[in-house]
């Protein structure tokens, strides 16, 4: 072992119901103070987990990443078992895995999946309410369905992302998306969107325009002209955040 220390990589699927979002917040309870909680008791090391990305409050992953460094000996498979123990129900260490040392669960990823899911019935089963966006009213959803693919390829998301401090630095807004689609399944509409990276809110503001198309408010000539000409205030309003998944990190 260097005197560095070893790099883990953790797959890490929660429930975000109960949680203040991913990253840690002074006063909150959040995934990443949950994880760094358990890794300090298992491994006697204070240590700073780095997430491939925030999820927000009420947002919920099936495969989010994190990796830190440690100088504890101990076996990816025996670090997964304890952490477990340590961490409520609600999160859990799907892997646990010795990564190169170079390896960082932000920088390294090259591709992320999301999911959305609406309930369209007008009773939501109360099992699945923190799950799902109950959205129970008419909607055009063959017109959600064609605009969807709208959003794949290489655009300028302005209109898609929310206010955010890093905005001073003039970063590009630009992102490219490989996959965007939705799909009727049942009482579900699913929205499935994969790309390069997103913005804050990016996924949420997506669906939230497609929900305009589905209800005749905007046209598939105004989605094209909100990917041209950056029109925040003519998108569609942020959805809830109990809706989304982060499915997967790609490296």
């Amino acid at each position: 072992m260097s005197p560095e220390g070893r790099t883990f990589r953790l797959t890490i699927a929660y429930d975000g119901a109960d949680y203040a979002g991913w990253q840690v917040q002074p006063d909150q309870v959040t995934i990443q103070s949950e994880i760094e909680r358990a890794l300090w008791q298992a491994t006697k090391e204070k240590v700073t987990i780095h997430g491939s990305g925030r999820t927000d409050a009420g947002v919920h992953a099936l495969g989010q990443v994190a990796s830190f460094r440690t100088t504890n000996p101990i076996p990816p498979e025996n670090l997964q078992r304890a952490v477990n123990r340590l961490l409520p129900p609600a999160i859990r260490i799907v892997a646990a895995e010795e990564a190169p040392a170079d390896f960082h669960a932000r920088f390294s990823a090259r591709g992320k999946r999301y999911e959305y899911r609406i309930w369209r019935e007008r009773i939501c089963p109360p099992h699945l309410a923190r799950y799902v966006y109950t959205h129970p009213y008419p909607l055009d959803v063959t017109a959600m369905i064609t605009a969807a693919p709208l959003f794949a390829g290489e655009h300028d998301f302005s209109s898609f992302s929310a206010a955010d401090a890093k905005d001073a630095l003039g970063h590009s807004k630009v992102r490219r998306i490989w996959v965007s689609e939705m799909a009727e399944e049942g009482p579900l509409l699913l929205y499935r969107v994969e790309g390069s990276g997103f913005l804050k809110h990016m996924v949420r503001n997506l669906v939230g325009t497609l929900i305009e198309v589905g209800r005749g408010n905007l046209s598939a000539e105004g989605v094209r002209a909100l990917l041209a000409t950056p029109q925040r205030a003519r998108a569609g309003n942020t959805v809830p955040g109990q809706g989304l998944y982060l499915v997967r990190v790609d490296y």
